[in-house]
Formats: C-alpha cells, structure tokens, sequence
C-alpha cells in the first residue's frame, strides 16, 4: 500500500513539473509574440509613414528592446537565484504585457522606444527564471528535451508573433495589433498562480542561497574559458535568430516583393522549423547520452553541425528566384534548430555549477541581448549603406563560423567555473 501510493505521488509530481514546464514554455512564446509583433508593423508603410521612419531609425527600434533586455540580465538572474521563479516570473509578465498594449496607444517615436525599453526590462527575468526552473527539476539525462521543449516556445513565438501581426494590420490596424497581442497574453497568469507553487524562500533560505551562491563568485564566472564560450556561441546563434525575427518580414516585402500577409507565413515556417528541430535534436542527444555517450562530445558535435548547416543561409540571399530563396531561408534557419537546446543545456546546465545557474544565464543573456541590438541596428545601417539585404546576410554567415568554432574549442570541463568549497579550497563544477 506505501508502495502504491509512493508511486502515484511520483507520478502526479512527474505530471506536475512536466505542466510547469508547457506554462514556462508558453510564457516564453507570448513573450517572443510581444518583442517581435513589431517586426511586422516595421515592414508596414502606414506604421513607417506615421513615425516617417528611415532604415537606421526602424533597426534602433528594433534595438531598443534589446539594450534594456541585456542590462537586466543579471540583476534578473540574480533574483531567479534568491527569491524563486514564481512571482518574480508573475509580476514582470504582467509588466511586459501592460506595456505592449500600451504601444497601441502611443503617438510619438519616443513613447514608442521607451514602450520597447520596459518590456526589455520585464521580459529579462524569462530566461534565467525557466533555466533556474529546469535544472531544480529535471536531470541530465531529460535536460535536452526540457530545453528543446522550452527553446519551442521562443521559436513559435516569433513564427506566430509575424503572422498574427500581419493579420492584424491587414484586417484591422496596428495599433489595434498590440493591443490585443498585449491584453490577452494576461490570461496566461491564470494557470501559473494556480498551478506553480510558491518557491519564495524565507528569510532563512535566502541567506543560504546568498551563502551557495557565493561559492561561485562573479570573478569566477567572467574567468571561466565555458562561460565566454557560452557568451560567444550564444550571440552567434542570437545574431542569425534575431536578424530573422526583427528583419525578415521586411525582407520579404522589400527585397522578395511578397506581400505582408505572405512574409508573416513564410516567417512562421521558419521559426516553426527550428522550433521542431530544437526539440528534436535535444531528444535526439539525450537518447545518445542515455546509453552510456558522453554528453559534451554529443551535445558539442549536435552544436558544430547546427552551425555548419545555418550557413546555407548565404544561398537565399544570392538565390535567383523567389521560391529558392525562400526554401533556403527556411531550410538555413531550421538547422539552426541543432544547436538550440544541445548549446543551451552545455552553455547553462551541463558546464555551470547548479548554485549559479540563474547568474551564469543571466551573463550570458547579456550576450544574447546584445546580439539582439547589434543585428537590428547594424542590419538596418548596412542596408542603409548597400541598398540591399545580401550584405547583412553575408555578416550573419560569418558569426556562425565563429559560433562553430567556440563551440569545439571552449566548451572543456576543465575550463567551468570553480566552486569555492572552502577558503583557499577550489575544484571545478
């Protein structure tokens, strides 16, 4: 009978962290759907003629989320280790929702920046929360899929973010697109209040945590080879992902002469792409770890391949025709879906003592957001510059070589942040 019933309490926690992680997962696909919805009305002239917006203008608004996002990073790391996921998670998304409503109403270029600015600031707790999260929960040998199924949330988000934004500009108007995209997103704070439990530590707890954390110091972290390699291949893969979510769909108006209904369609494919191969590809190494593989090797050699594949993204951009340059823009951004979760579970879990991961997250955001801003600004500059798409592509084949090559060099256990056990007493996580 003890038996039994100790059975159906692993079951129903089994069940129960498997929820959290769809509600962490859709948390990050309606945050993706309020940063990147506005990759549509960019490509909207009505939208551009209003603000009477150039090229440069439309990447720094791109960038502006960004800049904010990356600042935060740490200081929202820092809070996912001390104070929990749940209601830290709760009050910046209802923050982050309230501000992309509040872009429908705006009316000067400047109000519509600072909009952007604040949901950077909310939304910088998602991250670092959901990683916090999963390596509390779940254990080497499910960490791909955890992550692919977390990393499917981030990809969906910007494959229906440009869709729905489009549809909404065609059929209604854009202000009315944030509007709504901002105000139904709250709904999703129903299931999370009811169905996380609450993980704010006492007071007792926090000062442990402070005392755990600081066997990981900050030093530590900067000093570590994995870390700067996890902050290297992170902005390489952010610099493709983010070019697509806050370029693409004004590509495909401006440079492929689709229309914006069309782009949003040909965007979701993409995303949807790499969001499946995300999930997959984690699976896919934890089922080779699981007989006895090491899992550095296999999640490293899943990474290099995702990198070598995206690079097909330069075959779209000199493609003669519209339905080739389309195929490859799909096809270069679904490999990308190899390096997702196998990069994120090296960079974050596998690698990073577990005292420290909303703080080694919350770094290498920081790359991640800063490769946000550098390729919505520096895009729209060099498309300023050249008149056409084909450079800003050429610029994004060259991160992911880079990407590439950090992933073989500096991903070595030997090179992980130290754990300070004792004073003068270190050894590696």
């Amino acid at each position: 009978m003890e038996t039994s019933r100790a059975a159906s309490a692993s079951k129903a926690g089994n069940a129960g962290r498997w929820a959290v992680l769809a509600l962490l997962a859709i948390g990050v696909l309606i945050s993706f759907v309020d940063r990147t919805s506005i990759s549509s009305t960019l490509a909207d002239a009505n939208f551009i003629r209003h603000f009477a917006l150039t090229d440069i203008d439309r990447g720094w608004i791109n960038a502006a989320f960004f800049w904010s996002y990356g600042v935060f990073q740490i200081p929202m790391g820092w809070v996912a280790d001390r104070y929990g996921v749940k209601w830290p998670y709760a009050i910046s998304f209802a923050a982050w929702c309230i501000a992309t409503a509040l872009m429908g109403a705006v009316t000067a270029l400047s109000a519509l920046v600072v909009m952007r600015l604040i949901i950077g600031m909310a939304e910088a707790i998602v991250i670092p929360a959901s990683y916090r999260w999963i390596r509390n929960n779940f254990d080497e040998s499910q960490n791909g899929l955890a992550v692919g199924i977390l990393a499917m949330g981030n990809k969906f988000g910007p494959a229906l973010g440009a869709p729905v934004g489009a549809w909404f500009i065609v059929n209604y108007s854009w202000q009315m697109m944030f509007i709504a995209t901002g105000l139904v997103g709250l709904i999703w704070l129903a299931p999370w209040l009811l169905i996380v439990k609450n993980d704010m530590p006492s007071k007792e707890e926090r000062t442990s945590n402070d005392r755990s954390a600081r066997t990981v110091s900050l030093a530590n972290i900067l000093s570590s080879p994995v870390v700067w390699g996890g902050m290297t291949t992170n902005f390489c893969y952010g610099y493709f992902t983010f070019y697509c979510m806050t370029w693409m769909p004004a590509y495909l108006v401006e440079q492929r002469n689709l229309s914006i209904s069309k782009s949003g369609i040909f965007t979701f494919f993409s995303f949807a792409g790499i969001a499946i191969v995300a999930a997959g590809a984690g699976w896919a190494a934890d089922r080779i770890i699981a007989r006895g593989h090491d899992p550095i090797l296999v999640r490293k050699a899943f990474t290099i391949a995702g990198f070598i594949g995206g690079c097909t993204v330069l075959l779209g951009a000199y493609a003669q025709t519209v339905e080739m340059a389309l195929f490859w823009n799909v096809l270069s951004l679904s490999l990308l879906g190899f390096v997702t979760a196998n990069n994120l579970v090296l960079s974050r879990l596998t690698l990073i003592p577990k005292q420290a991961i909303g703080l080694v997250t919350g770094v290498q955001q920081v790359a991640t957001s800063l490769a946000g801003g550098v390729a919505a600004s520096v895009s729209g500059w060099l498309l300023h510059m050249s008149g056409s798409y084909d450079l800003p592509m050429l610029v994004i084949l060259v991160f992911l070589l880079i990407g590439a090559t950090a992933t073989a060099i500096l991903y070595r256990p030997e090179w992980a942040p130290k754990v300070i056990d004792a004073p003068g007493t270190l050894h590696r996580a």
